[in-house]
């Protein structure tokens, strides 16, 4: 099973490095689209991905467009954001393995035009809390992920 982890032109080198970890630990890939805010040489990076960034299934893209002519015609492309309707919880949700989970950047989350365009594709996680805004990057990727997993473990 393979799932994809895309982060869109990501700001932060402890979430690319936390994210680096979770596709270590569940045998996904991560896909960086440029333009990155932080060299993959940074020490943050590193120190949030300890010993497990040179295990990392790593893949740079320098655009979107790119990436989605390289992938599998089957695969679907998520994209998770604070402005979509469609839940993550969303029962009959047809996720798929080999499907991309593709996060925008922490300061401005995925361009509108890219949600506009795909809007059918776009979902959030739920905060019932009355004052979130949006979670950290790393922790969105962590909980999508795994609620992808589980979903793809499930019995048919």
């Amino acid at each position: 099973m393979m799932l994809h982890i895309v982060l869109h032109h990501p700001e932060i080198p402890h979430n690319a490095g936390a994210a680096g970890r979770l596709a270590v630990a569940t045998g996904s890939r991560l896909h960086l689209i440029r333009p990155l805010g932080f060299s993959l040489d940074e020490k943050h990076l590193r120190r949030t991905g300890l010993d497990y960034w040179k295990h990392v299934d790593l893949q740079l893209w320098n655009s979107m467009d790119d990436l989605r002519c390289a992938a599998d015609a089957r695969a679907h492309f998520w994209l998770l954001s604070t402005k979509a309707s469609r839940s993550i919880w969303e029962p009959e949700l047809p996720l798929r393995d080999g499907d991309y989970l593709v996060f925008g950047a922490e300061s401005r989350g995925l361009p509108e035009s890219m949600l506009k365009n795909h809007a059918q594709d776009a979902l959030l996680i739920p905060m019932p809390g009355e004052h979130a805004r949006s979670l950290n990057l790393s922790t969105a990727v962590a909980i999508v992920l795994y609620e992808a997993l589980r979903r793809l473990s499930l019995p048919s």
